[in-house]
């Protein structure tokens, strides 16, 4: 369980960042309570799609990765970036992702902050 709040917290942080970063990444908001809200269930979302969705992808485009040598790592995070959009947008929380190349980059600052979060950030197995 402590795993699955650390994940959703850094989450919640690396998408943070990249709606700081890139303009065409939106989370909008009456109040800095909202918009915290709508942050954390984004990156609930986040993590749903990646927990579900993202195997099965990475499974289906296998070759893409060994031909790509792993690049095509990119590209399926943008998809699942723009997944959540999508999914957000369905459930009335106002995160939007506009364009490939925008989800391109916001997928790369997510995976890196990310990353950083979950190294520092305690995850119960200490």
């Amino acid at each position: 369980m402590m795993n699955f709040v650390v994940k959703t917290l850094a989450n919640a942080g690396a998408l943070a960042v990249a709606i700081w970063l890139l303009e065409n990444i939106t989370l909008t908001g009456e109040s800095t309570a909202k918009k915290a809200w709508t942050l954390l269930l984004v990156a609930l979302v986040f993590g749903v799609v990646n927990f579900l969705v993202k195997p099965v992808v990475k499974i289906l485009t296998l070759p893409l990765f060994v031909l790509t040598l792993g690049l095509f790592t990119l590209i399926v995070n943008a998809l699942m970036l723009l997944l959540t959009s999508w999914l957000a947008d369905k459930l009335d929380l106002s995160f939007h992702v506009e364009g490939f190349w925008t989800a391109v980059l916001g997928g790369l600052i997510i995976s890196v902050v990310s990353w950083a979060l979950n190294v520092v950030l305690p995850d119960g197995r200490d």
